[in-house]
């Protein structure tokens, strides 16, 4: 009886924590690249906003207001400004359609498609010791929202529903905009 009582009361606080902890990542909010700029800028942490910067991903919002991108929203339906219509900001800006309260002050839909859409929402996990903790495998990505971005992700937007899409190969693609992640 008293082994039992014992794993009850083992089980009901991991329950807790784990409630706590999933908690913390439901309050994740997204923050904007200037924010993951901070770190992610030099050499030897391997340059992950330069590239980005560098990439279609960083000007998708931007290309929306094209005279080419009104006449491909027009062709596929789609009426106004694409850089309004849900339609073309589901797949041109970071996080489109989440509450607003899922958004801090700092974040701009105009930076385009941000490191937030393949990372998740970065207020939980931008701080230095928390990314040392996930690249040490000390801490769950799920308990601070983080993910590492993947081939399922990519193809969310990378597919026959985008009315440009030319077909996409993940492993040359994604060697496109690949960052690298120092030691």
């Amino acid at each position: 009886m008293k082994r039992t009582v014992g794993s009850l009361v083992v089980i009901l606080l991991m329950a807790f924590i784990l409630t706590g902890v999933m908690a913390q990542a439901e309050k994740a909010q997204y923050i904007g690249t200037d924010k993951c700029k901070m770190c992610h800028m030099s050499k030897s942490r391997g340059q992950q906003y330069p590239i980005w910067k560098e990439s279609k991903h960083s000007k998708a919002y931007e290309t929306l207001a094209s005279e080419q991108s009104k006449a491909v929203a027009e062709k596929a339906g789609v009426s106004g400004d694409p850089q309004k219509a849900e339609e073309c900001l589901v797949c041109h800006v970071t996080a489109y359609g989440e509450p607003k309260s899922k958004f801090a002050a700092s974040f701009s839909m105009e930076e385009g498609v941000g490191c937030e859409t393949c990372h998740g929402p970065g207020s939980e996990y931008k701080s230095m010791k928390v990314m040392k903790d996930l690249a040490a495998d000390k801490i769950d990505p799920a308990t601070v929202a983080f993910k590492a971005g993947d081939k399922e992700t990519c193809l969310g937007c990378h597919n026959e529903k985008s009315p440009t899409f030319k077909g996409f190969n993940f492993e040359k693609d994604y060697a496109k905009i690949k960052h690298p992640t120092p030691e």
